[in-house]
């Protein structure tokens, strides 16, 4: 039995002590299991994992046996992160929840082996499926469908070597009467597509390599003998999230090839990612945008940079309101989708949930700037008052640059524009929107008049900036941090916070190729390498938050800030740290180790920082973080002690992901690898260890082969703020 469980299984065994208050004294009365509500007892066991449930919390009593089969528990059941359960628990999981569960997700479950998913064939009565990254064959899939007559929603991976040829005539059969369908894509296929005629729900990744390991490239006119796709008559949300690659555009406008001659009449989600500068062009996406603006049912839009003009967009959202909206990297949209938000283009905006406005406005600084290129405080104030139950906002990669001139001191600071979003639950800024000012006599401002729907945007020149110094950061923006407190004053309930300095470019890019060449060199803007400790100590006053994610943060002097959050928040589950400070040292190596002693929930750890030294007492302090479960350490010139390791591995016993990429050879980190896979594999069945040079030549087929869910997840740098909505597990 997990501690977690004997935990709970041994509090409830025990009498409960329970103050009671009299009118005149205090008592104490004993309060045993028997006489707690099944209402109460079922709050307590939604938080055992369904594997502990069914195998120990039942067959404590006969009480405990009755509610742990309660429909409220067993009805939808996820098996997705229950990371210590091996294959001959799960089998026996799925025996016990064969009668019961309806929907069932193995999402990220890629240690389970292929009989053990063939007891999936078990649970008859399910009807949403997902085995997203298992190990599932075309022979175990076709059972699998021929087994689950009821099914109606699929999620699963295409691999090299699926064949839709080994489907039997029964799965075809479950297949066209599927209502949604997500597939994972690992290889130039139409999957089960084909099959599928009734679908309302169609949910791509593709994830293909342009080159095979072999380094033979790969070609999608394999596709051109199978299947015709169907006309997706009933479809009603399309969602495509790609990789970096042309075999992975390519693919795309073969799906979307049907959209140009027939579009579905209900359609009302349509999400579209493609990373890169220059996004391959789809001729039918105006006529798609003005059929979406038709109905007036819209519910969520995401289109690549090179498929809208305003003038579509215009028409796509006139008359809508829509949940979900992403601008993504698209700085001509920028006027109009303002227009539309402000002056009546959308029917009502109060409907938005999550706004990605990522990159809208970036102009990078090396060019000559004709045009307004830094967030507005006044037009968000007027976009937070519009939209006022915006949960999810993403500002990353734009600007925000307040002035410390004397004619400026009645200006609005964009946090407290950003402070009217009274419900925001998760948010990424750019580090120089945190920033009070930068003074007068290390950078001048040119002032240009205000467009007539941005006021307060203003233009500066470019001009030479010293060489960051530790000493300067006082005389860049001091510690004042006024326009923070507004926010964190404004948005108690955060819970997702990412601060991103405009020049950060991660070691391992890959959904964004182009980071490095969209954004500014490091240190080109003065506003952001004000953000120091102070502000990150400031952080404190969100007891609600569960994820951080700090990046490119040249100001952060010794890390005190860190400290200080860490001691209030503590609830943080998930923390990543990236080039904090200077790039030559790790200057705040003691707040770190503090940092990491205060952070008893944590179970996610990113950390990434050119000359990391992952010693001896680095993994002691980390050992304090007994419920970390995914380490990834990135690192140029880092070096790790291999015995502090695997000792760190053994106290943690929860850890199943540890990713280290750093300096070192590739003997001693093969070494290393071997080691703790051979000492801890057998007691955890999902772990991943991969420690590999960061600088070596085959380092892009290493990563190839770890599980996408753990890349996406943590390993590969990326914001999971306001992302389309409908990529995450079902």
């Amino acid at each position: 039995m997990s501690e977690a469980v004997s935990g709970i299984v041994d509090g409830m065994g025990r009498q409960i002590e329970q103050a009671v208050c009299d009118k005149d004294t205090m008592s104490s009365a004993s309060v045993g299991m028997s006489d707690l509500s099944d209402e109460i007892v079922l709050c307590i066991l939604r938080h055992v994992p369904v594997c502990d449930l069914l195998t120990n919390v039942a067959n404590v009593c006969q009480k405990l046996h009755t509610l742990c089969y309660d429909k409220t528990l067993l009805t939808n059941v996820r098996l997705s992160e229950e990371y210590l359960a091996d294959d001959q628990l799960v089998r026996l999981t799925l025996k016990l929840l064969a009668n019961h569960v309806q929907s069932l997700s193995l999402n990220s479950c890629y240690w389970l082996s292929g009989s053990t998913l063939e007891q999936l064939g078990r649970c008859r009565g399910v009807t949403h499926l997902d085995v997203t990254g298992c190990r599932l064959t075309s022979p175990c899939l076709s059972r699998l469908l021929s087994s689950l007559s009821s099914l109606r929603s699929l999620a699963f991976d295409v691999r090299p070597c699926f064949n839709s040829a080994l489907l039997s005539s029964e799965a075809v059969d479950s297949l066209s009467r599927l209502k949604e369908l997500r597939q994972t894509l690992f290889t130039p296929s139409y999957g089960v597509v084909p099959c599928c005629a009734q679908l309302r729900k169609l949910m791509l990744q593709f994830d293909i390599p342009d080159v095979t390991r072999e380094g033979v490239g790969v070609c999608c006119q394999l596709m051109v003998g199978q299947s015709s796709v169907p006309h997706y008559e009933q479809l009603e949300e399309f969602t495509a999230r790609l990789a970096p690659g042309e075999v992975n555009q390519t693919l795309l406008l073969l799906y979307l090839a049907v959209f140009s001659v027939h579009i579905p009449k209900h359609l009302r989600v349509f999400l579209v990612s493609i990373p890169g500068p220059s996004p391959a062009h789809w001729p039918a996406a105006p006529s798609l945008a003005k059929s979406l603006g038709r109905r007036g049912d819209l519910v969520a839009l995401q289109l690549p940079r090179t498929w809208l003009d305003p003038l579509s967009l215009k028409e796509a959202l006139e008359g809508n309101s829509p949940k979900h909206l992403s601008f993504s990297r698209c700085p001509a949209l920028w006027p109009q989708v303002f227009q539309s938000l402000l002056n009546g283009g959308v029917r009502d905006a109060a409907q938005l949930i999550s706004l990605n406005l990522s990159g809208i406005n970036h102009v990078p600084y090396s060019e000559c700037r004709s045009v307004e290129d830094q967030l507005a405080a006044g037009t968000m104030s007027q976009v937070a008052a519009a939209c006022s139950n915006v949960k999810h906002l993403n500002l990353m990669h734009t600007h925000y640059h307040h002035e410390c001139s004397p004619g400026l001191e009645g200006e609005t600071h964009l946090c407290a524009s950003l402070g009217g979003f009274k419900h925001l639950r998760s948010l990424t800024l750019p580090a120089c929107a945190l920033s009070d000012g930068v003074k007068t006599n290390h950078i001048s401002a040119r002032h240009s008049p205000p467009s007539l729907l941005f006021q307060g945007l203003k233009k500066t020149p470019r001009v030479g900036l010293q060489n960051y110094k530790p000493d300067s950061e006082p005389s860049l923006a001091g510690d004042s941090t006024s326009g923070l407190a507004s926010l964190i004053a404004a948005c108690r309930f955060l819970e997702t916070l990412e601060l991103i300095g405009p020049g950060f470019a991660s070691a391992l890019p890959r959904l964004e190729p182009c980071t490095r060449a969209s954004v500014e060199p490091r240190g080109m803007c003065a506003w952001a390498r004000g953000v120091g400790d102070a502000h990150l100590a400031a952080l404190e006053a969100l007891p609600r938050l569960r994820r951080l994610t700090l990046a490119g943060l040249p100001g952060v002097l010794r890390g005190t800030g860190l400290v200080q959050l860490a001691r209030q928040c503590r609830d943080l589950r998930v923390l990543s740290l990236a080039n904090l400070g200077s790039l030559k040292t790790v200057n705040y190596t003691a707040a770190l180790l503090e940092t990491l002693k205060q952070c008893t929930q944590l179970q996610e750890l990113r950390l990434e920082q050119p000359y990391l030294n992952a010693n001896a007492s680095f993994f002691e302090a980390l050992s304090s973080c007994s419920r970390l479960q995914r380490l990834c350490l990135i690192s140029r010139s880092g070096t790790f002690d291999p015995s502090a390791t695997e000792t760190f591995m053994e106290r943690c016993c929860q850890v199943i992901m540890c990713h280290m990429f750093m300096g070192g050879t590739l003997v001693a980190c093969r070494t290393l690898q071997k080691s703790l896979l051979e000492r801890f594999s057998a007691e955890r069945s999902a772990l991943s260890v991969v420690i590999y040079p960061l600088q070596h030549e085959d380092l892009p087929s290493v990563i190839r082969g770890i599980p996408l869910t753990l890349l996406d997840r943590i390993t590969l740098f990326q914001s999971h703020v306001a992302q389309p909505p409908h990529l995450s597990p079902m």
